[in-house]
């Protein structure tokens, strides 16, 4: 497919569609509260009147269903290889949040005719229409598969811990994507949220301690977006598999996902970041990798 017929796919599935906002979040490692972010921030995002839909892109790893409760009847292998449509394959979990399980539908997306690529992109822009802001979570680390969404994204949401291993890994995925040949750091906005930090002070000094040396070596800006504490009631809302900010909105991490839930639909912040909707993010996966 080259850039002429992709564009014409985009426009095609743009047309009198509007846009939703698609977030990407990562880590440079596992276990550092990813799938966590995610799930909290698409709760709070509904508490504020905006419809949203996770893509669980962690293939192999099921950890949104499971952290909802739920499990979905379909994933994005059967909207590729068995017919299904769009909505067919969402599964709405609390607070009337959808989720689409990944599986390793993406995956095989590269192999498909480009007739049938052109159905399976235009299929997937629909979610424009039934979604304001999607969230995708990626698997964590510096695969292949991680850096062709993070690639594809304008905004990228990095969730990192104290941990100095955590620190290493997420210096160690910038630096892949950084190098990735079709990065593009104009286009990219890459967020740090600091997860499991003792106080506030603690997150703004792991954010600098990165900040400084992407800065020197990589040259890719980054803003700070905020910290969740660590709070037994989230480890305790996970065992329930109930999300924090439905189980006990009151609590410490619930506040701080909605403090950063604000500042990523304030009025500055939405007008920084522009809408690409899903038919361009796929397009660009798929193209990349022909």
């Amino acid at each position: 497919m080259d850039q002429a017929e992709q564009l014409r796919i985009i426009k095609a599935s743009q047309q009198a569609r509007p846009l939703a906002r698609v977030i990407t979040v990562t880590s440079g490692k596992g276990g550092v509260g990813k799938s966590n972010t995610s799930i909290n921030l698409a709760i709070q995002f509904r508490k504020m009147g905006k419809k949203v839909i996770i893509l669980d892109a962690d293939f192999g790893l099921a950890n949104i269903e499971i952290m909802f409760g739920a499990v979905p009847k379909h994933n994005l292998c059967d909207l590729i290889y068995q017919g299904k449509n769009i909505k067919e394959i969402i599964t709405w979990g609390p607070m009337e949040v959808g989720f689409i399980s990944g599986g390793s539908g993406i995956a095989g997306m590269t192999n498909l005719s480009r007739d049938y690529l052109t159905y399976i992109i235009q299929n997937l822009a629909q979610l424009d229409a039934i979604a304001d802001i999607i969230i995708v979570d990626t698997g964590a680390g510096i695969s292949d598969a991680v850096l062709e969404f993070l690639v594809a994204s304008g905004e990228i949401l990095l969730v990192t811990t104290p941990e100095p291993t955590s620190i290493t890994d997420s210096y160690s995925l910038l630096k892949a994507l950084y190098r990735h040949p079709r990065f593009n750091e104009e286009a990219t906005k890459v967020k740090m949220i600091a997860n499991r930090v003792e106080k506030e002070a603690e997150g703004q000094i792991l954010f600098n301690k990165l900040n400084a040396v992407v800065t020197r070596y990589l040259k890719i800006p980054m803003t700070y977006l905020g910290c969740v504490p660590e709070d037994a009631q989230l480890s305790r809302a996970v065992m329930q598999q109930v999300p924090v900010s439905l189980q006990n909105p009151g609590a410490k991490s619930s506040v701080a996902y909605e403090s950063i839930a604000k500042k990523l639909l304030g009025k500055e912040e939405e007008e920084r970041q522009p809408k690409r909707g899903m038919a361009a993010f796929f397009s660009h996966i798929v193209t990349g990798k022909r």
